[in-house]
């Protein structure tokens, strides 16, 4: 039996902190919205130049690697922290599109009935998505495709990963308190977001152009899901974002369910 080898190495670079996650006011907010305990960033270096086309080998040697096997945080079934710990058989790497380059991109919300202009969220009749209960229209528009407001962005502007952190920082852990404006979402995608992507300046037109590669990424051992949970949920998620330069992946991981309380 032919044993492959592996083209990519990883090391996990321990003293990186993400302080959109690790500070204590992020921290704050995401007890309230039931995800701490239950989300966080790591960030790796690897050792070869890397192409989008090899995505599928890259995540696969990624999720092999031992280094990472003992490294790499999910949330356990005790739901404490452990590491993933097992190797996996199989991937899948989506690409995700990471293009935008201003907040300004949620200013349509403020301009068609989903949020005030004083930052207040409209509320609604409650409406059942899923296992979650939906009682405003921000979260209406983010998760209901028939909802009056969800043609406010276009099938490509939500594959974008500004739009896909927006979403799960909205809809929160299983015991979500909601907020009653959207600022705090805005502020913590907003750091999230500049946490993760590698922007790089044009010499020539001075314009900034984002340089990572982003793919949502799950992996199975045999026929079992091993990560990033062992059951699929749209607030279970990895994304992997790839500096190709400085060669380095910030891994941005949320396992859904109730969050720490204290």
């Amino acid at each position: 039996m032919e044993v492959k080898t592996r083209k990519f190495s990883f090391q996990h670079l321990n003293s990186k902190k993400f302080s959109s996650i690790d500070s204590k006011e992020s921290q704050e907010s995401f007890l309230k919205w039931s995800m701490k305990g239950r989300i966080c960033a790591q960030m790796y270096s690897f050792d070869q130049s890397f192409q989008a086309y090899e995505k599928d080998s890259f995540v696969m040697d990624f999720l092999t690697d031992p280094n990472v096997l003992h490294t790499l945080k999910v949330v356990s079934s005790d739901c404490g922290w452990s590491t993933l710990g097992v190797k996996a058989t199989s991937v899948k790497a989506e690409i995700v599109p990471c293009t935008v380059l201003s907040m300004s991109f949620f200013d349509r919300i403020h301009n068609d009935g989903v949020v005030r202009e004083s930052g207040a969220i409209q509320k609604c009749f409650d409406e059942f998505y899923e296992d979650m209960v939906v009682s405003d229209e921000l979260r209406k528009m983010l998760l209901i495709d028939d909802s009056d407001h969800y043609c406010l962005y276009s099938n490509t502007e939500r594959e974008e990963l500004l739009f896909c952190i927006f979403k799960h920082i909205c809809i929160g852990g299983k015991l979500c308190q909601y907020e009653d404006n959207v600022d705090p979402y805005l502020d913590i995608t907003k750091n999230i977001y500049k946490d993760l992507i590698s922007v790089q300046k044009n010499p020539e037109t001075k314009e900034l152009n984002i340089i990572s590669h982003v793919f949502k990424i799950s992996a199975k051992h045999e026929h079992s899901q091993i990560y990033p949970t062992d059951t699929d949920h749209e607030q279970s998620f990895a994304y992997l974002v790839v500096d190709p330069f400085k060669r380095h992946i910030s891994v941005f991981y949320h396992s859904y369910g109730n969050g720490v309380f204290e």
